[in-house]
């Protein structure tokens, strides 16, 4: 059995996706900090003019230490309808845009008081566009698991008796392999070979959201993103 265990994101990149994909347990880590200048609020979409990042404003105060799950957004802001606007603006032409565009009218015409909310209703809405509806989300803030980075993992491991951990490749950075051998689970680190794909706009932009693809390549989006077939330009 493989787990995923991944922060959630804004309209996350395709290797979110592939992750989720290639994992038979996928864990939304929730309960862990803040960071900032990460992708918790932000993404990035194509236009005419080159990659455009889309930025959720919200309210952190850094010395508190806010778990994901606790941070609220900053309404103050009209953020939604420049999101929705450059949305419907920059793939207005794509081939699917009327069967996607529904999702964004919908999520941009509610109130998001958390972060969480947003980022998780969008990834649900997405994963289930790309076919993969089955693959049951757990929010690791549910398990009430305490202890540091690395031991709360592996507990997280266990309670789904898992014996392989997908992990990003940033893990390298950190991951202790040897202490997670002794407690009986394999790491494995992404290695995501990101696919070339038709996009609008002239010159392929690589690690935009998932958006891009979505919109521009629709049911053949999943393959596409975990290598099962190629879309070249």
């Amino acid at each position: 059995m493989k787990i995923g265990i991944l922060q959630p994101g804004y309209l996350p990149w395709l290797g979110f996706f592939e992750q989720m994909y290639k994992s038979d347990v996928f864990v939304i880590y929730d309960d862990v900090q803040y960071d900032k200048d990460g992708w918790r609020n932000r993404n990035r979409i194509k236009t005419p003019k080159g990659a455009q990042w889309l930025t959720v404003p919200v309210h952190v105060k850094f010395k508190d230490k806010q778990f994901i799950k606790d941070v609220k957004i900053d309404n103050a802001i009209n953020w939604m309808k420049r999101h929705l606007f450059s949305i419907r603006q920059n793939y207005a032409k794509s081939l699917w845009h009327e069967k996607y565009i529904d999702i964004f009218e919908e999520a941009y015409s509610k109130k998001w008081d958390y972060l969480i909310d947003i980022d998780m209703f969008f990834i649900n809405k997405i994963k289930d566009c790309l076919g993969i509806k089955d693959k049951k989300l757990i929010m690791s803030s549910s398990l009430n698991i305490k202890g540091d980075r690395l031991d709360k993992i592996i507990t997280i491991c266990r309670t789904f008796k898992i014996d392989s951990f997908y992990e990003g490749s940033a893990g390298k950075n950190y991951i202790d392999e040897n202490y997670f051998n002794k407690n009986g689970i394999k790491v494995k680190y992404q290695d995501y070979k990101h696919p070339e794909y038709n996009q609008l706009y002239g010159e392929f932009i690589p690690y935009l959201s998932i958006v891009d693809l979505l919109f521009n390549h629709g049911d053949e989006s999943l393959s596409i993103l975990t290598g099962n077939i190629s879309k070249e330009r």
